[in-house]
């Protein structure tokens, strides 16, 4: 190679590491990725992008990962390598982020440990043994003076979510407070599952509707009520309302028990209130084909033995009855209720206020109503309204924005027909409604950053349901064409073959 020809090669090696060089440094901040899965799991969402925004400190993560870790395990580890680069490129150099080996290193144990991250065990495939191994997968978050962990990291649904809550607890110091509240006739309800969740990012506080609510309390969760409210009561929450207070209501109009399958209708003057913003509850119980299942007894030979049966009285609201447009809503794909009842929209509202009603979710088209005599009878035999459910959806929750004349204040009430809905022993164990939940809260507090970030994991995919006509003729179709295709390739085949063989006949014939 000539002198001349050399300088020109090293010229251009030297250009093309510089390119190189030049594109990992700008791409350190700059990137694209190209996500093709239905709700970007694998790129930062705008949530998570608006919150790390804030950070004006430095925020150092970090990860104690055990090495080797069996199959999905993993691939856990390189999820979550992946997004934390996306967290650290977004903030402006702000997060930093490491990974510690912890096997065989004592030291680190001590460390994960001392942040809150405790070992794991696994049951690991090596050299054809099944061993036991000590592993951890979890991660620290240092902001300031300020700490938060995730002690195990076993998956990566919902870990994006759990990543920018961790991050959104340490930035946002100011938190909202909400309060609970109980009448003086209110039987006590247990909703451990909702309180533990709300208190990961608020204030809550118990309170009783026969004091005045206090001014940093912004918004209230209200449980069934079954009597009606005192007079003092029923003044502090019109109170509270005209303020510009908040409410998440849970609330039906039958009282019901399944054991003895006696329903009775609740009088209480919380239906008046409701009534002046145009809400009215009908004295009646939805049934939904898209339902709940119970345990039915029935007798098998000598022995009684659990059936599970659907329960229409158990409505499950599916993705296309959400109201897509309201963004509490909208991508969350199922929730839970019992023995729910209808809510009536009035056009005109009682109190002259500027009320705007948007309904939340409905019942699917396969739902009817039972009025005045109810039957809770789960046998379908016994029970002549399952085979009744052809009526179009019901109304099951609603938005009200109530902006007052007298102050111009805006307040917010939202209208849950299940006096169970966030109850332990009723909608409150479903994760399902801990989704809407959540986004209810964000909602009313004015804080959306979360919303649509929290209803974007798969929770649920259950099969399309169809008709009775669609499904017998996919049927057919599923027997039919395969053998069609079959014949169609055979015919090809075969007429493929004679022309071969006419080709030959004429060549050596």
């Amino acid at each position: 190679m000539s002198t001349q020809n050399k300088k020109s090669f090293l010229t251009y090696i030297g250009i093309v590491v510089a390119i190189l060089v030049l594109l990992n440094i700008v791409s350190r901040s700059l990137f694209f990725r190209w996500d093709l899965t239905e709700n970007k799991m694998y790129s930062l969402s705008d949530s998570s992008k608006s919150v790390v925004e804030k950070i004006d400190d430095r925020l150092t993560m970090k990860v104690y990962f055990s090495d080797n870790l069996p199959g999905e395990y993993g691939n856990n580890r390189r999820y979550l390598q992946d997004i934390l680069e996306e967290y650290a490129a977004y903030s402006d150099g702000n997060i930093h982020f490491e990974f510690y080996h912890t096997d065989d290193d004592e030291k680190m144990q001590e460390d994960a440990q001392k942040s809150g991250i405790q070992p794991v065990q696994l049951q690991v495939i090596e050299n054809d043994n099944i061993e036991v191994k000590r592993v951890y997968m979890g991660m620290v978050f240092l902001y300031e003076d300020e700490r938060e962990t995730i002690p195990v990291i076993q998956t990566t649904t919902g870990l994006e979510y759990d990543i920018t809550t961790k991050i959104k607890k340490l930035v946002d110091t100011n938190k909202e407070t909400l309060a609970i509240a109980k009448t003086a006739g209110q039987e006590q309800i247990k909703n451990e599952n909702i309180s533990q969740l709300l208190a990961q990012r608020y204030n809550i506080q118990n309170i009783n509707l026969n004091v005045t609510v206090a001014d940093n309390i912004s918004l209230l969760l209200i449980n069934g009520l079954e009597d009606s409210l005192t007079a003092d009561e029923q003044q502090n929450l019109k109170d509270f309302i005209d303020r510009g207070g908040n409410i998440l209501l849970n609330q039906n109009r039958i009282k019901t028990d399944l054991a003895t399958q006696q329903a009775n209708p609740i009088e209480s003057n919380i239906y008046s209130l409701l009534n002046t913003y145009g809400l009215h509850i009908a004295p009646n119980l939805v049934l939904d084909q898209n339902c709940g299942k119970v345990n039915v007894q029935q007798n098998l030979g000598f022995i009684r033995i659990p059936v599970p049966m659907d329960y229409p009285f158990l409505p499950v609201i599916k993705e296309n009855n959400f109201n897509d447009g309201v963004v509490m809503v909208n991508g969350l794909e199922s929730a839970r209720l019992m023995f729910a009842s209808e809510i009536v929209i009035n056009d005109s509202v009682p109190s002259g206020e500027n009320v705007n009603i948007i309904p939340l979710f409905t019942s699917s088209n396969r739902s009817t109503t039972m009025e005045e005599f109810f039957n809770l009878n789960p046998d379908p035999k016994a029970n002549p309204s399952f085979r009744q459910l052809n009526e179009t959806g019901k109304v099951l929750g609603v938005l009200a924005e109530i902006t007052h004349s007298a102050n111009g204040t805006l307040s917010q009430l939202i209208l849950i027909s299940d006096s169970k809905f966030i109850a332990d022993d009723g909608g409150g164990a479903a994760p399902e409604n801990h989704i809407f939940v959540m986004n209810a809260v964000d909602y009313l507090l004015g804080d959306k950053e979360l919303i649509a970030l929290r209803s974007r994991e798969i929770t649920n995919r259950p099969l399309q349901e169809l008709e009775d006509d669609v499904k017998a003729r996919w049927k057919w179709i599923n027997i039919l064409l395969p053998s069609l295709l079959v014949m169609a390739f055979g015919g090809l085949r075969m007429r493929r073959e004679k022309n071969r063989a006419k080709v030959l006949e004429e060549i050596y014939g």
